[in-house]
Parts: structure tokens; sequence; C-alpha cells
């Protein structure tokens, strides 16, 4: 994977078929990303709902942008908005 300046950050539970989704889209961009597994790790879940304000996974971060879940990130794709976030042109 190679792709982006942004640090990438996806919270995920190995039993939660969004977050394999979510992976999926971003290998699919191929990127690099910091996968953060909440499974059993009460202190990495705490850590993503105080960054999210939200409980569910997955949770997904771009630089310091909050994206959302699997779905708020396939909504910015399909809008064309997520390559974005991934890819920012240097002014």
């Amino acid at each position: 994977m190679t792709g982006t300046n942004q640090h990438i950050v996806v919270y995920s539970s190995s039993f939660c078929p969004y977050c394999s989704w979510a992976k999926r889209l971003l290998k699919n961009k191929k990127v690099k990303y910091e996968e953060r597994s909440v499974d059993g790790d009460r202190n990495l879940r705490s850590e993503m709902e105080k960054r999210s304000g939200r409980s569910t996974v997955p949770q997904i971060f771009i630089g310091s942008t909050h994206v959302g879940g699997y779905d708020d990130m396939a909504a910015l794709d399909r809008k064309g908005e997520l390559d974005k976030l991934l890819f920012p042109v240097s002014a």
C-alpha cells in the first residue's frame, strides 16, 4: 500500500462486517492505515469513544478528521469527497 501523507486510524473489531468493508475500501484506495482492534481492550475502546463520541465500530480517522463509520466513509467515496481527504493537494 502506498498513498497518502495522512495518518489513517481504523478502530475495529474482528467480528464486525462493516470493519472488514471499511478496511477493504481503504485497501482498494491503496493507502496505508493503522488498525486498532478494540476486541477485549477497554482502554482502546475508551480512547475510541473519547475521540469519536461513538461506541460502535468501525470508527475511522483520516488525519485529524473523524470520518465516522463505514457507511459515512462509503458515502464520502460516492460523492467523490473521500479522495480529497486521503490525497490532499498541497498549496
